[in-house]
């Protein structure tokens, strides 16, 4: 293998790893909390995303996963509306 295709095979392979490091490092700019209570279970989730739509939702599976049992409680769960959403970062 040539000087020069290694070269451009290190430059390509720092490229991506940078680009792995930037999306990483962006991926939580929202983190919520979310508490719900579902058949009079409650439970809190937290979740970090690139908007707060994405982080509501996330939190709010968090929340159910520990508090429902099963698919079809974990769908009714997610479709509840949340008790409290606590905003912890931007």
């Amino acid at each position: 293998m040539s000087r020069s295709v290694k070269l451009v095979i290190a430059v390509a392979a720092l490229v991506f790893v940078g680009v792995l490091v930037y999306s990483s490092l962006r991926l939580g700019q929202v983190k919520v909390e979310v508490c719900i209570e579902f058949k009079g279970r409650p439970g809190c989730g937290t979740a970090a995303a690139p908007t707060e739509e994405e982080a509501l939702r996330t939190a709010a599976d968090n929340a159910c996963a520990l508090i429902a049992s099963g698919m079809t409680e974990s769908i009714a769960c997610s479709r509840t509306p949340p008790r409290s959403v606590r905003r912890l970062s931007q």
